[in-house]
Order: structure tokens, then C-alpha cells, then sequence
């Protein structure tokens, strides 16, 4: 059984999700997702719409049972789950606000006396703290059996939280996201996004919030030295975040005619367009673990710039499939200028194919096996 985000709710925890249940099915586990009917409260939530307007993922049961915020559901569903036996429930903890949720349905199963609860963590100590935050996470850390970390850097924070003897815990990489089919060539994929096929683009993908360096790719991507190519940068995802500073930046540094905004959820079934239309994608983080974004550039086997902060840099070796570089204007800026300068991209690209053999689901599952038989 999982416990998360899932179909009718959009974005790449519910690909996570439905993608895991997916593995498992197919190796002839019978698994159900039981999800949120209410994820967040809408003045919590900075988006558009929480909800996807694409189908249902085929073959997958999907439960919408969870609401975040009630405290009765929470004992409810606890006591329903507790009640099935299931011999495993994974949890994808993400947020601290998450915690008195899951860690009460959580609990609550675990009365059986039977049922592991295995959590597999994106984050652990947030990249924007509020009040609160230390002791939610403490909640919910004692209340898993074990933890799938996804990048060494939250291997490393887990044991703090604990008030008991050790927990279980591995490390293993967020496996690529492989939904989205084939690639289509560049110039079919500039195409159906009305783009000027004479140019070469660099892609900056996902939602927007400040830590994640946008900032910083705009004022590299203003260096004159760019101009000698022609060359523009795609941002494709919907702010999280006052986008006001941003669009200000484009006047200020005259980039509006170098930079394409698309402010809006990027759909499963264009997501195919964007990455494989660009050249590079850059990930100009100011903060981070992991990325689920590097692990869709591996799977169109697209070269990267990743800055030098979280875990980033444990996946994308430098010099190989792209370039690690601190979070810096000047370093960014110039990482780019190298890409094209030596025109490396048919190299990394190929690197990419090879390297992205490592991130499998199914080497998800076992290591979830392991931790959960530990």
C-alpha cells in the first residue's frame, strides 16, 4: 500500500507515486494508493489548481480517502488501514506540514503489530523553514520503521530526529521518471511549441519558487557573451512565488526578447516538448536535496548544469553529463558559454544514456525490501 499524492492530484509526487505502484504491480504485488481528497488548504497552496487534467493512470488503484487537515479522518483512515494488515505501507514524506497527518494514520497502523511502515524521504528539513517545522519533522520520524533517503544529504539529517534506538535507512536515488515515451527529434518538438526552429534553447523546468535560483540563471543568461549565439532560455513552470521580481529582472537586464516564460503546469503529455526542444537544462538551485527534474533529463538524455548545493551534485558527474558549478552568476554564466563554445552537447548527451542505467525503479524496491526486512 502507499500513502500520498496521487491521481486526481497533479504534479511529480503523484507521478512518483502512481510510477511506484506501477513497478510493483508489475512484479505481481497487489498494491492500492490511498490519497488526499483534500492535499492542502487552498489559501496554503501557491498554485493554480492542485488537480491534473490529465486521465487516471491505467491499472492503478487509487483510494481518495485522506484529508489533510481533519483529525477524525486521520483516526478513521488509521483504523481502516490498521484493520487490512497490509504487509508493507510506504509513505513519500515531503513537507513538514505533512507530519501530524501521516504520522497519526501512520501510528495508528502500526498497532497491528504487523504492518511496516517504510517512509521514503524527498526532503527533511525544508529549504524554507517556518515556526514549527523541527518538531513536525520529529513527529513524523518516529513514527516510520525505516527510511529510503534520496539523496546522502537527508541520510545524514534522519538520526537527529530520533528519540530512540537506530531506524533502518538507506540511501537510494529518485529513478528516473520514465512516463513520458519516447523523444521526438528537436525540430518536431520546436514545432509544437512554436518555436523558432534557427535557435537553440536552454530549458529552466518545474515550479518556481525563490530557492530555486532563477534569479541567478536570468543574470548569467544576461552576459553579453551569450549574445554571440542565438540562443534563448524556456522557463516552463508555474510560479510559486511572486513572479512580479522576475518579470522586473527581464526589463532590467533587456531580456525580454531571450527569454520565453510559459507561467503554467506543464502537463505530463507536453512535458516530452520542452526537454526534448532544449539543448541544456539548467537546475541554478540555491538550496536542494534532489530533484526529480534531473531524473526527466536523464530520461531524454539531455546534458545538465546543476549547482553545487544539497545532494544535486551526487548525480550528474561533472564533466560528463554536464557541469557542476557553485550557485553563482558568473560560474552559471560561464558553465553555459563552455557547453556551446566546445560544443559538447552530443557528448554528454551520450553519457547521459548510459549514465541514467543506474535509476531504476527497480532498484527502488529492493532497497525499500531491504530496509523493510532489516
Amino acid at each position: 500500500m502507499i500513502i500520498g499524492s496521487a491521481h486526481p492530484l497533479r504534479g511529480g509526487l503523484a507521478t512518483y507515486n502512481e510510477q511506484l505502484a506501477k513497478e510493483y504491480i508489475d512484479q505481481g504485488n497487489d498494491v492500492t494508493i490511498y490519497t488526499f481528497s483534500l492535499q492542502y488548504p487552498g489559501f496554503l497552496f501557491p498554485g493554480k489548481t492542485q488537480y491534473s487534467t490529465e486521465p487516471a493512470p491505467e491499472g492503478i488503484p487509487i483510494k481518495i480517502k485522506i484529508n489533510s487537515i481533519n483529525p477524525l479522518n486521520w483516526i478513521k483512515v488509521g483504523r481502516h488501514i490498521k484493520n487490512e494488515r497490509p504487509d508493507l505501507v510506504i509513505v513519500k514524506f515531503w513537507i513538514p506540514f505533512m507530519a501530524p497527518c501521516l504520522g497519526t494514520i501512520s501510528r495508528i497502523i502500526r498497532k497491528n503489530k504487523h504492518t511496516k511502515i517504510i517512509s521514503i524521504l524527498d526532503n527533511l528539513i525544508p529549504h524554507e523553514r517556518r515556526p514549527g517545522d523541527m518538531l513536525l519533522i520529529h513527529y513524523w520520524v518516529n513514527s516510520a520503521d525505516g527510511f529510503i533517503a534520496m539523496s546522502r544529504s537527508v541520510l545524514a539529517e534522519i538520526d537527529q530526529f530520533l528519540t530512540s534506538k537506530p531506524k533502518p535507512t538507506l540511501f537510494c536515488p529518485h529513478p528516473l521518471y520514465d512516463n513520458f515515451g519516447e523523444p521526438v527529434s528537436k525540430t518536431e518538438a520546436k514545432k509544437r511549441l512554436g518555436l523558432d526552429p534557427g535557435c537553440s534553447y536552454i530549458l529552466f523546468f518545474g515550479f518556481i519558487r525563490d530557492y530555486k535560483g532563477l534569479d541567478l540563471l536570468l543574470k548569467a543568461f544576461a552576459d553579453e557573451r551569450l549574445r554571440a549565439y542565438p540562443l534563448k532560455l524556456m522557463v516552463a513552470g508555474e510560479f510559486y512565488t511572486d513572479a512580479k521580481p522576475y518579470y522586473d529582472l527581464l526589463d532590467q537586464l533587456h531580456l525580454r526578447e531571450h527569454v520565453i516564460i510559459y507561467n503554467e503546469f506543464i502537463p505530463d503529455s507536453v512535458v516530452p516538448d520542452y526537454f526534448c526542444a532544449a539543448d541544456l537544462v539548467v537546475q541554478p538551485y540555491k538550496s536542494a536535496t534532489q530533484s526529480g527534474v534531473t531524473q526527466i533529463a536523464y530520461h531524454f538524455n539531455k546534458p545538465m548544469i546543476i549547482t553545487n548545493v544539497g545532494g544535486l551534485a551526487e548525480f550528474v558527474p561533472d564533466g560528463k553529463v554536464g557541469y557542476i558549478v557553485e550557485p553563482l552568476v558568473p560560474e552559471i554564466a560561464s558553465s553555459i558559454l563552455r557547453f556551446y563554445n566546445e560544443k559538447m552537447e552530443k557528448e554528454f548527451s551520450a553519457n547521459a544514456a548510459v549514465e541514467k542505467l543506474k535509476y531504476s525503479w527497480e532498484k527502488m524496491l529492493e532497497a525499500i525490501d531491504q530496509v523493510a526486512n532489516h
